[in-house]
């Protein structure tokens, strides 16, 4: 440590002696400065010893000017050398010293300046050097906890130590770990340091107050700003893999044994039932997804990205009560998003079941949306070979092009009346017409697709045309 003013005044080879009545206190000593200047004040910057011979100090008022000056400067004592310019201390600068509480004292004339420079230079080099091997430990310390298989969380522990205070890293605003029984939002002061990941997650290291400033911080923040970039990337590279595994057991080119033993090497056990959970969020925020991290207690779940997408596949799980977990945090996180989940089946099948069923209850458009058991959309969907899409176009977009020239709005009737059993009145009710213009609306729809959604097979054909351009 620096020596303090205290400790250098009791110096026995320098022979100083105190003068005047002002405290002389233990605060470390930034440098020494020696000055015969009027006015030094623009050359110190705080925390010196300032040495003088007074040789331009001739007068009372330049000896009291030169004090206030100093004192002004944040100096934290004048050393005055006798023997030279003057015999003793002067009056008039020793009473402007005691005025102001400038500590003084005497230098004698065999003590020259430097060797007083040198051992204040000594003690800083020294303090230097401390620091220096303290901060290297501690980067041997950070970086052991985060590679010897600690990662994240031994890493903030040794730190937390370091610091003798708790600390929060939180990403997406959730928290990923905090050690102590406090956590950040308390009732407590953090000092809050962003960690940049290359990614708008809003990541934050807290550390309570009150603590000691610490260099290592510096070090800890680019330690965990590496592991989270490359925890992302690796999730982008292991979604995109695992991704496209989904996607050809989803199409069906991908079957039995081998999609059972392709899916146990990304970590899911056909044997047991998989829940389903998609995520669907804004279109500008479908990048995000694939690098996006799940609470701590979802570590261990795969997740994949299909279809712009986020999919999390959960062994016997409880898919609305993850789904509610999932949803929460996304709305959290600052994410326009939808979620569903499909049943909990086994074997490549019901997985690939769940997942047109989590899909098919997208289309409810809520935060979180339940799924239709068995429902006929959804087995048709689960048949790649059936073309839904070419069905859908065909029987409507006759309508939607009308509906677009003409403003007629035949899609949004033909919806409320499949969806009102072919009720002529409740959709005049819902959509407050007259019951002639329903049913005039309703010939325009046969008159345009050739399909009378009066008629049992056409108003099936119709409604799975509805319900397939709802998940284009």
């Amino acid at each position: 440590m620096a020596i303090t003013l205290s400790a250098l005044l009791a110096t026995p080879a320098l022979k100083l002696q105190r003068v005047g009545t002002s405290e002389v206190t233990d605060v470390p000593v930034q440098w020494v400065a020696v000055t015969e200047l009027e006015n030094p004040k623009p050359f110190l910057s705080g925390g010196e010893v300032v040495l003088t011979t007074g040789l331009r100090q001739k007068s009372a008022t330049s000896q009291r000017n030169f004090v206030r000056h100093v004192h002004a400067s944040g100096a934290l004592a004048v050393g005055f050398a006798t023997g030279l310019s003057h015999e003793k201390v002067p009056a008039a600068f020793l009473d402007q010293a005691d005025e102001l509480g400038l500590p003084v004292f005497l230098v004698p004339y065999e003590t020259p300046f430097i060797a007083i420079g040198k051992i204040v230079a000594d003690s800083l080099s020294a303090e230097h050097y401390a620091r220096l091997e303290h901060l290297l430990r501690g980067h041997q310390i950070l970086a052991a906890a985060l590679l010897g298989g600690g990662g994240l969380p031994q890493l903030l522990r040794e730190l937390a130590a370091m610091l003798r205070t708790d600390v929060a890293l939180s990403q997406y605003g959730t928290e990923l770990f905090a050690t102590g029984p406090a956590r950040e939002g308390e009732d407590r002061d953090w000092h809050r340091v962003p960690v940049a990941t290359g990614l708008k997650d809003r990541c934050t290291l807290a550390i309570a107050e009150p603590y000691q400033r610490d260099a290592i911080t510096d070090y800890a923040q680019s330690l965990i700003s590496v592991e989270l970039s490359n925890q992302a990337r690796r999730r982008a590279s292991d979604r995109a893999v695992v991704g496209q595994l989904l996607q050809d057991v989803v199409r069906g080119t991908l079957t039995g044994s081998d999609a059972a033993a392709r899916l146990g090497s990304a970590g899911i056990d056909t044997a047991r039932r998989q829940c389903i959970v998609l995520a669907d969020v804004a279109t500008g925020q479908r990048r995000a997804l694939r690098t996006l991290p799940l609470p701590g207690k979802y570590d261990d779940v795969v997740t994949a990205v299909v279809d712009d997408r986020l999919v999390i596949a959960v062994p016997e799980s409880d898919g609305e009560s993850l789904g509610r977990a999932l949803s929460s945090y996304l709305h959290g996180a600052g994410f326009t998003a939808k979620v569903g989940f499909g049943g909990g089946y086994a074997q490549a099948s019901g997985l690939r079941w769940s997942y047109f069923e989590a899909r098919e209850s997208l289309t409810r458009g809520q935060a979180v949306n339940r799924p239709d058991r068995l429902s006929l959309t959804s087995l048709l969907m689960a048949s790649e070979d059936v073309p839904l899409a070419d069905l859908a176009a065909e029987a409507l977009d006759p309508v939607a092009a009308f509906d677009e020239g003409h403003g007629a709005e035949l899609m949004l009737t033909l919806e409320k009346y499949l969806a009102h059993n072919g009720s002529v009145a409740a959709v005049a009710d819902v959509l407050q017409l007259h019951r002639n213009t329903v049913r005039y609306r309703l010939q325009q729809i046969v008159d345009l697709t050739g399909y009378d959604p009066a008629v049992t097979a056409d108003r099936v054909h119709l409604y799975l045309a509805l319900n397939v351009r709802a998940l284009r």
